[in-house]
């Protein structure tokens, strides 16, 4: 397996091995002095396995689809934004699709250090209790 080169490339090889919970891939992409994630609502992360724990008392699994991809920075120091909308299940097995999202990523002579994740997740699950789609 070729191994991603670009700080794209890496990014969305991780989030792809974080939808598939080999988290064992994901984590070859991560710092070594570890990895900050920040979601809505200020929850905060210190490393893969503490967010997937956290997930699991939201949905049963989440895929991205990307729409928009841009990297900026020096090698070594870089940052990339990808965007796009969110799919999967909820608990009570129920599909949603089309969920807004954008995540930040910051990387280091390669490596992810912080993920900053923003989505509608909260606002679409509102307007579903609300009988409003």
């Amino acid at each position: 397996m070729t191994e991603p080169t670009t700080a794209i490339a890496i990014c969305e090889a991780f989030l792809g091995a974080m939808e598939r919970r080999d988290l064992d891939r994901a984590r070859s992409f991560v710092a070594a002095d570890g990895l900050e994630m920040v979601f809505p609502g200020g929850a905060r992360f210190s490393g893969i396995e503490q967010m997937v724990s956290g997930a699991a008392g939201r949905y049963r699994f989440v895929g991205k689809h990307f729409d928009r991809c841009d990297s900026w920075g020096a090698e070594g120091q870089e940052s990339v934004l990808i965007a796009g909308t969110l799919h999967g299940e909820w608990l009570d097995g129920s599909r949603f699709e089309g969920i807004r999202f954008v995540d930040l990523f910051d990387l280091r002579d390669g490596r992810i250090w912080r993920q900053q994740v923003w989505n509608d997740m909260g606002e679409y699950k509102l307007r579903a209790l609300a009988g409003q789609g």
